[in-house]
């Protein structure tokens, strides 16, 4: 077969072919194509045109810019120090927008009613309505400045800013000439704030002493002297300002000082005054009169250093130093009216946001009686045990079953320091902590005081707690245990019923600080207050119901109406602890007292249940107690965590609280104690019954009348009756009188 292709005749028939589709349409499909393509090339040509001339543009503009630029160019010397300032300009710049960040929240305090806003301003009385104290602060413009003595402004001027009226709110050459002068001598010898600053911090900010505070201060201070002319600053300056003593600005120390006006204080008073504003706790005379004369003559020294007065003109000032009038005398309870004001500020947050008043009167549950008695013994306890114990410091909270604090100690001298240990300072409560644990054990319903446990060694992973005596009981009942302050056996209860079931009693009976679980929280390892500790163990005084700790009873405008009262706007007391568990851990406690660690605490003619407290290397030592009519917490111990010379919760804290509550039981109608069913008080011997009853100022505690006696001695009395509205007088410790209230019976017979 030939496979070469053969050549097809034009005449031969042909295959027919598919019809061709129509024509019409094609051509204008072709021109629309082709102007798109156009478009496109010519879009892309554009794109590439451009961005070649502009870098071209850019390229030449670079090459001005950089021919331009040779002109200005430095070397050498000058170079360096143009960097230099350039660095500079650029680090400030971002400082600058730092510090603006950082005063922004201080700005936020500068409201438009700033200067006519007005701060709290509370009177407070004790519980019998005698005027006990002061808080807060006055906007008091009753004196001008122009009626300031001369002296008296010169003095402030040359102490505290003697460039005021030269500067514009910080003055630069006064903090560098400071920060040079602290150098030398190693320390803070002297201030570098303006007067205009220190006011910014009185009235905007707080103490602490932080960059951001200072930076805050500053921003402040221009914005003051922007607002307010230099009088007006000086005025508010020395109008605001804490001087001590609870008084706040000039006049208010002029007359707490020195019994008179700031207008009428000589030149020696003047600079007394003037010294206070650097350190009011310090140098206040009725605290350290030596120091406060040593501070008066520091202000002298700088009248004449700055010009402002002779060595002539000040030389009667220093032979003639001021003398304060006698507060000795004056039994202010400032602890108390430090926590009685921050209850007050709480309260006053409450009201309605357009509630316009801000001067109260408020009648606290002081009793100054039990007040005074407890400084007493703290005092003296420290002062006669204290050195051979190793502890400088104790804390005491007294109050009702109720939550009503009648005392509260919150160190040995308020004038040495202002911190209240007695709400503030967290410390470990030791095996005053164990209440908690064993109430909690008896709520499972699993436990009874008469239950047999066994004191043996335990192990918790590596953490092998010890009993005090480091021995072991064996099989004991419950009570005995907590008699006897068995560590093993609180350890034991604590993993059989859960630790997180112990915390939620605890806070659930009104202990307030944070509880951390960890494995020695039975043996009292997590911090607690001291008035964490009263208001714990006041439930169980309360019959297992809520107690709410408090100072205030009720609030009063300066008019007489009624702003707020514990009874009516309180918290209402609720079941905490169930009748049937405190009828068992109150016997339990009670015998605590009278057959345990806490006999030192035992009380003539009264029940007394509590529990004592030790920590590790006996760094704290608490007694925690309660009858019928009271509860007491004390605290003994070092500041600095520093241990004691093995002083326990039954010695030094036991005795102490035993002279408060004996004080405070005398001549009253005592009460039974919940779950005791009325036992008779055991009688004493031994030391307790030959310990003399604590007195104040040679007085024991007065009787306080029964509310049947004081009913039946009115209606021996018409005048009485007709006085049952006005204020009735009685005998008190300190063999004077102390006011009663209307409503004589109900009061007279409340303890």
């Amino acid at each position: 077969m030939n496979d070469t292709p053969h050549e097809v005749s034009p005449d031969a028939p042909r295959e027919e072919s598919p019809a061709a589709p129509p024509q019409e349409d094609s051509a204008p499909r072709r021109r629309g194509g082709k102007r798109l393509k156009n478009f496109l090339l010519a879009l892309d040509s554009w794109i590439d045109s451009s961005i070649y001339a502009g870098g071209v543009a850019l390229h030449a503009g670079w090459d001005s810019f950089v021919a331009f630029t040779e002109r200005f160019n430095v070397q050498g010397p000058a170079r360096v120090a143009i960097s230099i300032a350039s660095i500079c300009m650029s680090w400030g710049a971002v400082g600058a927008v730092l510090m603006l960040a950082l005063a922004v929240p201080a700005f936020q305090e500068t409201s438009d009613d700033w200067l006519k806003r007005a701060e709290l301003s509370v009177t407070f009385q004790d519980r019998y309505g005698n005027v006990i104290g002061e808080r807060g602060i006055r906007h008091n413009d009753t004196v001008p400045l122009e009626e300031f003595p001369d002296h008296l402004i010169k003095a402030v001027l040359a102490t505290e800013d003697r460039r005021f009226y030269d500067h514009f709110g910080i003055d630069i050459p006064g903090t560098f000439r400071a920060v040079l002068s602290n150098a030398r001598a190693g320390g803070v010898v002297q201030g570098g704030s303006s007067l205009t600053q220190q006011l910014a911090k009185n009235l905007f900010l707080s103490n602490e002493r932080t960059l951001e505070r200072k930076i805050k201060e500053a921003f402040l201070a221009l914005w003051l002297e922007f607002h307010l002319t230099k009088n007006q600053i000086l005025k508010l300056y020395l109008d605001r300002a804490y001087m001590g003593g609870g008084a706040f600005g000039v006049d208010a120390a002029a007359q707490y000082y020195f019994g008179k006006s700031a207008r009428d204080v000589n030149l020696a008073e003047a600079a007394m005054l003037a010294g206070l504003f650097k350190a009011p706790s310090k140098f206040a005379p009725h605290v350290n009169l030596p120091a406060a004369r040593g501070r008066a003559s520091v202000v002298l020294d700088n009248l004449v250093d700055a010009g402002f007065m002779t060595e002539g003109q000040v030389f009667g000032a220093r032979r003639n130093p001021a003398t304060p009038v006698d507060r000795k005398q004056d039994d202010v309870p400032e602890y108390y009216l430090d926590y009685a004001f921050d209850q007050v500020k709480k309260i006053v947050e409450t009201l309605p946001r357009d509630y316009a008043e801000r001067s109260f009167i408020v009648r606290t549950a002081l009793d100054p009686n039990i007040q005074k008695a407890a400084d007493t013994a703290v005092r003296d306890s420290l002062k006669q045990f204290g050195k051979d114990y190793g502890a400088k410091q104790a804390a005491m909270v007294v109050m009702e079953p109720n939550g009503a604090v009648r005392a509260l100690v919150g160190g040995r001298d308020y004038g040495e320091s202002q911190f209240n240990r007695a709400t503030d300072a967290l410390r470990q409560p030791g095996s005053s902590f164990k209440p908690y644990v064993y109430t909690a054990a008896l709520m499972t319903g699993k436990y009874t005081p008469q239950t047999m446990v066994v004191d043996g060694p335990i192990c918790i992973g590596n953490w092998c707690p010890q009993n005090y005596g480091r021995s072991y009981a064996g099989r004991i009942p419950l009570i005995t245990a907590l008699t006897r302050s068995l560590n093993t056996v609180a350890v034991k209860l604590a993993e059989a019923i859960g630790r997180g079931r112990i915390v939620d009693l605890a806070h659930a009976m009104g202990v307030k600080s944070e509880l951390k679980i960890t494995r020695a929280l039975p043996l009292g390892a997590a911090e607690v207050t001291v008035l964490d500790q009263a208001t714990g163990y006041a439930v169980f005084a309360n019959d297992g119901m809520s107690v709410d700790p408090h100072a205030v009873i009720e609030m009063r405008t300066p008019a007489g109406d009624p702003v707020w009262s514990f009874a009516k706007n309180g918290p209402k007391p609720k079941r905490v602890i169930p009748e049937n568990v405190i009828g068992m851990i109150n016997p339990m406690l009670n015998s605590v007292v009278e057959n345990g660690t806490g006999r030192r605490a035992m009380i003539p003619g009264t029940k007394v249940s509590g529990k004592t407290g030790t920590t590790n290397a006996y760094r704290d030592a608490w007694f925690v107690g309660f009858t019928g009519n009271y509860v007491g917490a004390i605290w003994f111990g070092n500041d600095d965590y520093a241990p004691t010379r093995k002083m326990t919760g039954g010695t030094l804290p036991a005795m102490t609280w035993q002279k408060v509550m004996a004080f405070a039981h005398q001549g009253i109608e005592l009460k039974p104690t919940p779950g005791l069913g009325g036992q008779p008080a055991p009688a004493l011997d031994g030391a307790a019954a030959q310990a003399t009853p604590l007195e104040i100022d040679g007085v024991k505690r007065p009787v306080t009348l029964s509310p049947a006696a004081a009913e039946r001695l009115i209606g021996l009395s018409g005048r009485m009756l007709d006085a049952a509205s006005q204020p009735i007088r009685r005998p008190t410790a300190a063999a004077g009188t102390e006011q009663v209230p209307g409503a004589a019976p109900a009061i007279l017979g409340s303890n």
